[in-house]
């Protein structure tokens, strides 16, 4: 276990979580959106338990990372703005519609998640 390659796999699970939630919303004629994002690399407590690598990123990060309200931006963004209004299945970076990784765009992988999900939270009687 790695938690940065963890992390990776969330991420990951997130896009192909809203992509499926997008195509069932669109699927059964539901008018709401389901978009995700990427807020940018911000400075956070993330590697708070990575030792040495926290406090390099902490000093290098203050000239490149973005502050909260900049990482807040593209989530506002997707959320309130009439340019985004009825899209839905999209994948955000810097306020803009951005590319998809393959991985994330595999609709057969996607449905697993969400089956795979499912049978996790079920209730068992």
């Amino acid at each position: 276990y790695t938690s940065i390659f963890a992390y990776g796999q969330s991420k990951l699970a997130n896009i192909l979580h809203a992509n499926e939630l997008a195509r069932r919303f669109k699927e059964e004629g539901v008018e709401i959106t389901a978009n995700s994002l990427h807020p940018g690399a911000i400075a956070t407590n993330l590697l708070r338990h990575h030792g040495i690598l926290e406090g390099v990123v902490n000093w290098v990060g203050k000239y490149f990372l973005k502050n909260i309200p900049q990482g807040a931006a593209t989530t506002c963004y997707a959320a309130l703005h009439p340019q985004v209004k009825g899209v839905t299945g999209n994948y955000f970076a810097d306020s803009n519609i951005s590319t998809q990784s393959s991985l994330s765009l595999d609709a057969e992988l996607a449905k697993k998640l969400w089956d795979f999900s499912l049978d996790l939270t079920e209730p068992k009687c």
